[in-house]
């Protein structure tokens, strides 16, 4: 009964973080540990019983596992704890309450989820022009920065192609709801159709 009440908790519990995964997509092997861990957790509780020996020796046996991968997620240290605690739970034999914070939980999860609770309306992204010698290049672009992103900074200004072009990195904050290729369209109006790159990540190495 504990095993089975533990896996169907699990089975639970992976597919909501399946669900309700970020777009960059879930690990399979994470999910599969997720639906074991519960029940591995209650048949550990069920060994040790009320025998303090036993405990001890236990836990000196888990103590030699390392684990290799740390988990990529802060979120997925959530969903460990969360089959850890449904885990405890039927390994006592409160089946009633394991039962009702996993429903609970993973309905939570499921309307955080949906509310996009937390999500950033605005993202940092570096941003690099590259403009001819013959443009001033200090504020060309102040104009259509101002217009496209709520803050920017000017990183780093460096010569290329044997000194005859300027490349200017910058580092610039975005509304993610902003059209990324208007605001490069109206750029390349000004840098004579140079390149121009977008970086989604802002910590980007300027080389």
């Amino acid at each position: 009964m504990t095993i089975a009440v533990a896996f169907v908790l699990g089975m639970l519990i992976s597919l909501t973080y399946m669900k309700t995964c970020n777009k960059s997509g879930y690990s399979q092997n994470f999910s599969l540990t997720l639906i074991l861990m519960p029940t591995v957790i209650a048949v550990i509780i069920l060994l040790i019983g009320s025998n303090i020996a036993r405990a001890f020796s236990l836990a000196g046996a888990f103590s030699i596992i390392r684990f290799r991968s740390a988990p990529r997620d802060p979120k997925d240290i959530a969903y460990v704890l969360f089959t850890m605690a449904a885990g405890l739970a039927c390994g006592v034999g409160i089946f009633g309450y394991a039962g009702l914070f996993t429903i609970f939980l993973c309905t939570l999860m499921f309307v955080l989820n949906r509310l996009n609770f937390g999500a950033k309306k605005t993202s940092q992204k570096s941003l690099k022009i590259t403009v001819p010698e013959n443009l001033d290049y200090e504020g060309a672009f102040d104009e259509v920065l101002k217009e496209y992103t709520t803050g920017y900074e000017l990183k780093k200004v460096k010569t290329t192609d044997l000194g005859s072009l300027y490349e200017l990195a910058y580092v610039v904050t975005m509304d993610n709801e902003v059209s990324q290729k208007a605001f490069l369209d109206s750029l390349r109006c000004r840098n004579g159709n140079l390149n121009i790159s977008l970086s989604m990540c802002a910590n980007t190495e300027y080389e």
